[in-house]
């Protein structure tokens, strides 16, 4: 019985070549193979932000019944404190495996050809993520999201010409309203999955096709000593315990540290002095600020947008810098730079933090 319906199935989805690809697909074996789980992770936290998102659908109201709708599913519905918290947590946490396995893919060099569309297609979904996360930040409409949406939508008004009019286009109007929440909603929820899921599709693929990549340490190695593992069933049981690990992280952190819900957001009360976007765009906020405060005026706003879009662009163009397998003055430069860029983004988010006027 259960060869035949797999045989019913085989016929008309073609099970067998999915089959034969997963018994002869191979994963490089070395001493840096723990780091190809962080895309698996990346996807791990993106499904459960998905699965548990469905949930609070069918509780959450946009627009002006956005606060009391949040304060229901915390307060009201049965272990809805819980899926809120699991989805908060899991979007931060996909965040930052996606950082990691950017890093990570950085400095094993697998931007390479043929795998510059994989770089690519890359920071496109971490850029999308982090979209994701700027845009959810604002449904709950607490005093917090609502004071710090206002400061992440004053930074893109800076920008000549095109600046204003996407923070008007983001906002519905010149000032952060029920009309904004609807419209982050609909791009959260539909605009962003739209883009997200075929990019991620388009990445997926080109994984499958030029496979994982191995470090320059063990490109030097003859053929003959590579080590691989099958990825079915040793490598993907390897990845499902590493999911394990992170669904039981996750659900400690939903648990332990619960996703607050401040005071409705009031228009005319003044901003609290602590006021910061969420972490992952700390690096960004305080470069802007830090140009703000040397060059006052539109001049450090425009400067500091200048050097942080020249940042991501060259960060982006990589694999034009350091094309060659053999390495050589190139690829050291560009391995230079990779250090440098950790380094602001480490030392830039802990000076944001300890400029807080709380201090925290």
């Amino acid at each position: 019985m259960p060869e035949n319906l797999y045989n019913w199935f085989d016929q008309r989805l073609g099970l067998g070549a999915l089959k034969e690809m997963a018994e002869h697909k191979q994963v490089p074996n070395h001493k840096l193979s723990h780091w190809y789980y962080w895309g698996g992770l990346s996807l791990f936290f993106f499904s459960v932000m998905c699965a548990s998102g469905v949930l609070l659908l069918m509780y959450y109201t946009p627009g002006e019944g956005a606060y009391e709708s949040v304060r229901n599913i915390t307060t009201h519905v049965k272990f809805g404190w819980l899926i809120r918290s699991i989805h908060s947590w899991s979007a931060n946490l996909m965040i930052f495996s996606a950082f990691v396995h950017m890093f990570s893919t950085f400095f094993m060099k697998a931007y390479r050809a043929p795998r510059e569309f994989l770089w690519w297609s890359g920071i496109g979904l971490l850029s999308l993520g982090m979209i994701f996360g700027f845009s959810g930040y604002l449904l709950p409409m607490d005093e917090l999201a609502y004071f710090a949406t206002k400061v992440g939508l004053a930074i893109p008004s800076t920008m000549p010409v095109v600046g204003p009019i996407i923070s008007d286009l983001a906002r519905g109007g010149s000032e952060i309203g029920a009309i904004t929440v609807s419209r982050f909603f609909a791009l959260h929820v539909a605009i962003l999955p739209a883009v997200f899921i075929p990019l991620l599709g388009f990445h997926l693929y080109l994984v499958q096709k030029h496979g994982m990549s191995i470090p320059p340490s063990e490109q030097a190695k003859p053929e003959s000593k590579r080590k691989t593992i099958p990825f079915f069933p040793n490598f993907a049981l390897k990845d499902l315990a590493v999911w394990l690990i992170a669904l039981n992280v996750l659900a400690l952190l939903a648990c332990i540290f619960p996703w607050d819900l401040g005071p409705a957001a009031d228009s005319l009360k003044s901003a609290p002095q602590d006021i910061h976007p969420e972490w992952y765009f700390m690096s960004s906020f305080q470069i802007l600020k830090a140009f703000g405060n040397w060059f006052p005026g539109a001049l450090g706003e425009f400067l500091g947008l200048g050097v942080f879009n020249l940042g991501v662009f060259l960060w982006a163009l990589v694999p034009f810098f350091d094309p060659d397998t053999r390495g050589g003055a190139w690829a050291r430069r560009v391995t230079w730079y990779g250090y440098f860029v950790v380094l602001v983004v480490i030392v830039t988010t802990i000076w944001a933090y300890l400029a807080l006027p709380s201090g925290t």
